[in-house]
């Protein structure tokens, strides 16, 4: 559980410090390095022996998915929103892993659909004052495709670590940064304009802070974290870094928000959440107690 604590902090930082640090430098080339650091640092981990090719490309596809395009997003959503509304946007990330899960089972959860429906209204409250403006929007909608792209690259990597067994997550993690590089560096090389491209001290310790210890070392850690505690816990603490994010940028990075706002949206997302995760508990126990 220490490790989904650390995590989250770590995480929750990050928000502030990507809006702060790194304004101004081209979005596409922010995902491409921080997933290049990312990919060295788990560089040495690559193993062909051990996995079938059909794995192997598996694997670089979920990366590709859940790190390279969800980054690519995430970070190209700093444009338009403000660092507490990107971690804000981050909320529905836990509901989009149960209804991708879901659709692939072929089972629908009325419940579940509620609760998101439920969560989109908290989160509207706490950005009611802007919810109109187009920059609002098409930041939010880049942040829902973030989330969805790191919603089924867990699903589908949690697939294909049960087939593969007992191969140890580092070996994997090397595979999915090679499908994240891939798909980011094509982006860059296409989207980013080298020739204005500057980089200062500030802007290479920061990509060094979020390529080694923000992505290389937290999505192992939380790899780890998550085999230890149950789904309820696991869906509390994948939403931890949403108010500590809020809090950050606010107070750290001193960005404008509405408290009582905040407090009111963040209260009925916390309740939609304790409903998602109510429910699901209870339904498990009265399928264990079938059996």
């Amino acid at each position: 559980m220490i490790y989904l604590i650390i995590v989250s902090i770590i995480w929750a930082l990050s928000f502030g410090l990507i809006k702060g640090n790194l304004t101004g430098l081209d979005s596409h080339f922010i995902a491409f390095a921080r997933l290049a650091i990312s990919f060295i640092f788990f560089s040495v981990f690559l193993r062909f022996k051990i996995f079938r090719i059909k794995h192997i490309l598996v694997l670089v596809a979920i990366g590709a998915v859940q790190f390279g395009l969800m980054y690519i997003f995430y970070i190209y959503s700093y444009k338009y929103l403000q660092a507490w509304q990107v971690a804000l946007f981050t909320i529905f990330t836990p509901i989009y892993v149960t209804l991708i899960n879901d659709f692939i089972i072929r089972r629908f959860n009325a419940l579940f659909l509620f609760t998101a429906l439920l969560s989109v209204v908290g989160a509207g409250i706490i950005v009611y004052k802007n919810i109109f403006h187009f920059e609002l929007q098409i930041g939010f909608l880049l942040m829902q495709l973030s989330n969805i792209c790191f919603a089924a690259g867990q699903v589908y990597y949690k697939k294909i670590k049960l087939e593969l067994g007992p191969i140890k997550d580092v070996y994997l993690f090397s595979w999915l940064f090679t499908g994240a590089l891939f798909i980011s560096g094509a982006n860059s090389i296409i989207m980013t304009d080298w020739k204005m491209l500057t980089l200062s001290g500030t802007h290479i310790y920061t990509l060094l802070y979020l390529g080694v210890l923000a992505s290389g070392v937290c999505f192992f850690l939380w790899n780890i974290g998550a085999v230890k505690v149950n789904a309820g816990t696991l869906a509390v603490y994948n939403n931890l870094k949403v108010p500590l994010g809020i809090a950050f940028s606010i107070w750290i990075f001193s960005e404008d928000g509405n408290l009582f706002k905040m407090i009111l949206g963040g209260v009925i997302i916390l309740i939609a959440i304790y409903l998602a995760e109510h429910f699901q508990t209870i339904k498990q126990i009265n399928k264990t107690q079938t059996k």
